[in-house]
């Protein structure tokens, strides 16, 4: 129940008690303090002159009151409603906008300024930890790019044994590992700035499934993964071919890498009377309910995947969301444990 109602409530019921209250006493004075003293005809018109009284004077006078007060504190709490609907439209993309002041110095224009400076320093920091990401990402790679060419340079010299050759190997692909890791992170931290733009193009969308799913299958031989292409309707869409591309990639690796042995992965595309819509699903472990709210988080990897030991950093669901986001689409992903997992994405037809 919001403050309004309460306040209303209360109000009222303060109001009906009042006018009981001054019933009784306008009873009491004017007629049963003064019973001996009046006729007994008058006696009994007393109580007809007194309901006359209260529903000709008192219960107008309470509907106005009763009015009068619900329109002052719809007036009064105005100003809350429009700085709580400021405030829920507030996220992490729009630290720089402030909440309206009324300025004229109450407790809500205070508070308002309270907000507004804790946004300050909120988008302040988020500044300084973007900046250090990039800064972080950008320095990563020139001694990254420097130890691979090492490596690569050692694994071509014909006199490196066969044993310093597999630790060789071992080492390039967790350098090459760290350097995916690297770019992703930095991807998505000129995301959240702003400093990623989108390419605008025609994309057809199903050449783009078909690759992923033949990169799929390459990945899943290792687990007997059977990939199997249910639909695949002709749909073309303006956007951004690399990054689509990038978004069906990851999310044909997730399936396949988040699956059991002798697993099945299917995918589908649909033209829609809306647009477009991309779904995979596989037969995994799945995914339990506590922890779907914060797959799209950043570094986050669920329990099973932890236990399996599986390949990866958490960052591609991540940059699955930002690139379908910014294409104006939704990300949907619904699971259950021992149910696999099926993720829907829906893309406008035009940017």
């Amino acid at each position: 129940m919001i403050i309004r109602t309460r306040l209303t409530l209360w109000y009222s019921g303060m109001l009906l008690a009042s006018l009981l209250l001054m019933s009784a006493v306008l009873y009491y004075e004017l007629v049963y303090e003064h019973r001996a003293e009046v006729p007994a005809e008058q006696r009994e018109q007393a109580p007809k002159q007194m309901a006359d009284i209260i529903f000709l004077y008192g219960a107008p006078t309470l509907v106005l009151l009763l009015v009068g007060g619900w329109f002052l504190m719809r007036r009064t709490l105005a100003p809350v409603a429009a700085l709580t609907d400021a405030a829920e439209r507030v996220h992490s993309e729009n630290l720089r906008e402030r909440l309206p002041r009324s300025e004229n110095g109450d407790e809500l224009d205070r508070l308002t300024g309270v907000f507004n400076d804790m946004l300050g320093r909120l988008d302040e920091s988020f500044r300084r930890t973007r900046n250090f990401t990039l800064h972080a990402s950008h320095e990563l790679k020139t001694p990254l790019t420097i130890l691979r060419g090492g490596m690569e340079t050692l694994l071509r010299d014909a006199q490196t044994t066969p044993n310093q050759r597999e630790a060789l190997e071992s080492m390039l692909d967790e350098m090459q590992r760290m350097a995916r890791i690297v770019d992703d992170l930095g991807l998505l931290t000129k995301a959240g700035a702003g400093q990623a733009p989108l390419a605008c193009e025609s994309v057809r969308l199903d050449e783009l499934v078909r690759e992923a799913c033949e990169d799929a299958r390459i990945l899943g031989e290792r687990q007997r993964i059977t990939i199997e292409l249910v639909v695949c309707e002709e749909v073309t869409v303006t956007g951004d071919r690399h990054r689509l591309r990038q978004l069906l990639l990851n999310l044909a690796d997730n399936a396949v890498k988040h699956n059991e042995a002798d697993g099945r992965v299917t995918v589908s595309l649909r033209r829609m009377a809306e647009g477009t819509e991309v779904e995979f699903a596989n037969t995994g472990p799945g995914i339990a309910s506590d922890q779907l709210p914060f797959i799209f988080d950043p570094f986050f990897r669920g329990t099973e995947a932890q236990r399996a030991r599986r390949d990866g950093c958490g960052l591609g669901l991540s940059i699955a969301q930002w690139i379908v986001t910014a294409h104006g689409g939704t990300l949907l992903v619904t699971s259950a444990p021992e149910r696999g997992t099926t993720v829907t994405v829906r893309l406008p037809t035009r940017l």
